[in-house]
């Protein structure tokens, strides 16, 4: 009987072991697998920059050459938005002050709605379907379909006259009926993704990279956004000056350890912020907070407008989608028009702004159960009382 029980507890000991061994090698492969998709996604995101930076290239013979404007160029000029001037590229978002000071007065801050109300476009007869806006938003998976669509609309809602969402197919008709108005390509998933993004980039005046890219096992997989990509390879982004990245605390932090190394120093926001702007190539950055930090490496603006205390998702799909159009919106306008200031610290602190008063505005009305469905149907009424009264 003895005998019986050793043999059966050795067996059942060695069925342990085999299941043990075949569980952590399942583990493994499936470990490989994501390394290899969080690849191909860096890889693509890279080629699809590559192809923005080659637009750049191609229409380089339209820019000023000597250095001092080049220079300008680059404070002007560059960020992840795209122009609709054909001497222009593309910017993209992959998400106020005019001094290192903690405070602004009441006057500086008036300034600099000023500035945002300078950058736009005024509404003529003359103009063409798409002159004022053609977004690109680069996500959307199965799982996650709301984000685009936030990004999408609200694009349109502020001033765009084109809003286009690259998703996976499995995300395009969810996608497709929220609203008639968006312009739905399923691409994602396919194996000639990047060509297939890569042929609208000239048309596209900015894009948004990142919103609901999800972790599903497809070409994107295991990516939740655009910044969670350039925190595991910061190379992707490094040195494109029209970059704007909207990243929230937690983002931040991984980006800024990425790249510098050192855990973020809550006692220094704005010192952390100018130093991950400034490693990343002086990429603009707004850090989305209680109060929203904005840096292009230089200076560190604050946009402290009243919203709530209610935090529901969706609001950061919101300000990128604002954001893309904005930007777009303030390299047409040029220097003239922002006084000399960073194109996209006036597009940024404009977006702030927007998805702040939309919030404020929600909540006012909906209290608790606001969602950002409710911020969406106020960005009529917000853009009006901020820019155009």
């Amino acid at each position: 009987m003895m005998e019986r029980f050793l043999l059966q507890s050795m067996d059942t000991e060695e069925k342990f072991y085999k299941y043990e061994e075949q569980r952590l090698k399942t583990e493994e492969n499936r470990r490989e697998a994501e390394h290899a998709r969080e690849f191909q996604m860096l890889q693509m995101l890279g080629q699809m920059l590559a192809g923005i930076s080659s637009t750049v290239s191609q229409r380089s013979q339209y820019m000023p050459s000597n250095p001092s404007q080049r220079s300008n160029h680059r404070s002007y000029g560059d960020n992840f938005n795209y122009n609709s001037m054909t001497t222009l590229s593309p910017p993209i978002v992959i998400e106020r002050s005019f001094s290192m000071h903690k405070t602004h007065s009441i006057k500086e801050m008036e300034n600099i709605f000023q500035l945002v109300r300078n950058i736009i476009p005024p509404l003529t007869a003359k103009k063409h379907k798409g002159q004022d806006g053609r977004i690109g938003i680069v996500g959307g998976c199965q799982e996650y379909t709301g984000a685009p669509y936030f990004a999408a609309i609200s694009a349109l809602k502020v001033g765009a006259d084109l809003s286009h969402v690259f998703c996976t197919k499995d995300a395009a008709g969810v996608i497709k009926s929220y609203s008639p108005e968006l312009i739905v390509h399923p691409v994602l998933d396919r194996p000639d993704a990047v060509h297939e993004v890569e042929k609208w980039l000239p048309r596209l005046h900015s894009v948004v990279i990142g919103p609901g890219l999800g972790r599903e096992d497809v070409l994107l997989a295991n990516a939740k956004d655009g910044l969670w990509l350039i925190a595991q390879q910061p190379s992707v982004i490094q040195n494109y000056p029209r970059a704007i990245l909207t990243p929230n605390a937690m983002e931040f932090s991984r980006l800024y350890e990425a790249m510098l190394r050192d855990p973020v120093d809550s006692n220094d926001q704005h010192g952390c912020l100018l130093r991950l702007s400034q490693a990343l190539g002086n990429v603009t950055i707004v850090q989305k907070g209680e109060r929203d930090l904005i840096s292009d490496g230089e200076k560190v603006l604050v946009c402290s407008h009243e919203g709530s205390s209610r935090r529901c998702g969706g609001q950061g799909d919101l300000l990128s989608g604002s954001l893309g159009v904005l930007a777009h919106w303030a390299l047409l306008a040029g220097p003239e028009k922002t006084n000399g200031q960073n194109p996209f610290l006036v597009a940024a602190f404009g977006a702030c702004s927007l998805t702040r008063q939309c919030n404020h505005q929600a909540f006012q009305k909906c209290g608790r159960s606001m969602t950002a469905s409710d911020m969406i149907l106020e960005i009529g009424a917000a853009f009006n009382k901020l820019f155009e009264t």
